[in-house]
């Protein structure tokens, strides 16, 4: 299922891309009462508003998405539109105005992206971890050591193939922030050689390509465990600080992005996220199928370790 939803978001973007430009570029007005209620005690805001969301493809690729997001369309009544996108590209809609709301998780490029004018402010609901994977055998012997070594270690072997995400996204940056900890610069790892590969996709996607190169890589906790069965890779290393990994909601800032439609439900939505209700699903998500929850909610408090 979760492949599906891959898959289907990356056909319904380009979908959305043109449905956004037949939309136009008149304001949308959204219900002024969001308390208002329909039938079945439902908060209702206008249905004929659609509400663009670009969120991260963790989210997505872990099965996370779609569970919340009908979950959010019938409390509220309003359709969502939601692009899957790392977040570096998520971040550049928001900026466009081709989105209402962003999903992403990256502090450094949030933070950046709302003192620009382009955001409101982050509503942090999730975090996980980052882990450095590979194949079974571990054969650069990767286990035991900080992220910092490991990479350093898989730099130096110049044989030991590494797969990165290559798109800007959340996992990218992060990918980026341990080689400079390690003390390499990143552009000459990019261009070191062959053992590179730049996967250029979603984090599923990423995960399918190290299977295919008998590869390592970096990816969040949630999806690789959502994708451990079909890749066979192991967790090679998941101890560090620099392995933390802030999910955050930001809401478009209508009075600087002359795009933003439906800024009253993306303000709506980011606040529900943070909700003792879906803090509470979040924290339960992935126990039955995987022993532990892709996620840990953060109930208002920012993780920083």
């Amino acid at each position: 299922m979760k492949k599906f939803w891959s898959k289907l978001a990356a056909v319904m973007f380009s979908l959305m891309l043109i449905s956004f430009a037949a939309i136009g570029c008149g304001t949308e007005t959204p219900n002024p009462d969001p308390t208002a209620t329909d039938d079945e005690g439902l908060s209702v805001l206008d249905p004929s508003i659609r509400l663009r969301v670009s969120t991260t493809t963790s989210l997505y690729d872990t099965g996370l998405w779609a569970l919340l997001e009908p979950m959010f369309e019938k409390k509220y009544g309003v359709e969502v539109d939601v692009m899957s996108n790392g977040t570096g590209i998520a971040l550049e809609f928001g900026k466009r105005g081709d989105v209402d709301i962003v999903v992403v998780h990256s502090k450094s490029q949030e933070e950046a992206f709302i003192a620009g004018g382009f955001g409101t402010q982050r509503y942090v609901f999730a975090s996980n971890y980052f882990v450095i994977v590979g194949p079974a055998n571990d054969p650069l012997g990767l286990k035991g050591l900080s992220p910092e070594a490991a990479f350093k270690k898989l730099a130096d072997s110049g044989t030991a193939k590494f797969v990165s995400r290559g798109d800007n996204s959340g996992t990218h940056a992060k990918e980026k922030a341990i080689w400079a900890a390690a003390g390499f610069n990143y552009e000459t790892v990019r261009t070191s050689g062959s053992w590179y590969i730049d996967a250029s996709g979603g984090m599923g996607a990423t995960l399918l390509k190290a299977k295919e190169f008998g590869a390592y890589t970096i990816a969040d906790i949630g999806t690789f465990l959502a994708y451990k069965a079909d890749t066979g890779l192991t967790i090679a290393v998941d101890q560090g600080a620099i392995l933390l990994n802030v999910y955050a909601a930001i809401p478009v800032n209508p009075a600087n992005v002359p795009g933003v439609r439906n800024a009253e439900a993306a303000k709506i939505m980011a606040e529900w996220l943070m909700s003792k209700e879906i803090q509470d699903i979040i924290g339960q998500y992935g126990v039955k199928d995987y022993g532990a929850p892709l996620f840990n909610p953060t109930y208002g408090v920012e993780p920083t370790s």
